[in-house]
């Protein structure tokens, strides 16, 4: 009975999606989100139950990247959209014909984000060296940029206005995650083995860094918290090429 357990846990990830998607279809951009996080927290719990009753198998393996698809590639999708087509029509409804060929292109670029979702699980499914890191960002931390620009436009609207109020910053934002999805960027997890500080150095100051921008900026540093894990990726990647002996 108990090797069903983290199955059944990764079947509520996938019903939480799907009610993510349930509740963007209806504008619920707020639940939508809410749905998206418990699909986080699943996602989380299967894994660990797995580990912790010794009954990891490929076919749960495999049901993970199912339901991750659908939790944090077409839910994400969806709200991105609605974010672009409520800059695009302000005052809800539009006519998409009216839009020109730029403006519809950008209206459904996030069609690329359950595309490249779905490649990023194949490959990681695949990719052994993806034990303590992770080589390209993790689908929840894509889909958790989504999530947070929708808290931060209700919550924060002028802070979401000046950074990412524009549909070409959010459609460019798709396709920079879209190819970091499948990129070969080695991305720390947050995962801290030991409390030392050189193993965990970039965690720290990654996690230091959100503190002292939340005491400065209070709420409005929610929409920062994945630009500023991607900066922190990107420095820890330079410092490595930086600081390896050349032969």
């Amino acid at each position: 009975m108990k090797k069903y357990i983290p199955n059944l846990i990764t079947g509520l990830n996938a019903v939480s999606g799907t009610a993510a998607v349930f509740m963007a279809l209806y504008g619920e951009m707020m639940w939508a989100a809410c749905f998206i996080m418990a699909g986080m927290v699943f996602d989380f719990f299967d894994g660990m139950v797995a580990r912790l009753l010794h009954v990891k198998s490929e076919m749960g393996k495999e049901l993970d990247s199912l339901a991750d698809v659908i939790s944090f590639g077409v839910a994400p999708a969806l709200l991105a959209h609605l974010l672009i087509r409520n800059l695009l029509f302000p005052e809800g409804g539009g006519d998409i014909a009216l839009l020109s060929v730029y403006e519809q292109g950008i209206l459904f670029v996030p069609l690329l984000i359950p595309v490249f979702s779905a490649f990023r699980l194949a490959k990681f499914n695949l990719d052994v060296r993806q034990v303590s890191s992770f080589i390209g960002m993790p689908t929840p931390a894509n889909a958790l940029f989504w999530v947070t620009l929708v808290f931060a436009s209700v919550h924060t609207p002028e802070w979401y206005g000046y950074l990412f109020g524009n549909i070409y910053v959010l459609g460019a934002s798709v396709l920079l995650l879209s190819i970091l999805l499948v990129s070969e960027l080695p991305m720390f997890s947050l995962k801290i083995s030991g409390f030392g500080w050189k193993e965990n150095k970039i965690r720290y100051s990654y996690l230091i860094c959100l503190i002292v921008a939340a005491c400065i900026w209070g709420i409005g540093i929610i929409s920062l918290v994945i630009p500023l894990y991607i900066f922190f990726a990107v420095l820890e990647t330079l410092g490595k090429i930086f600081t390896t002996p050349s032969r």
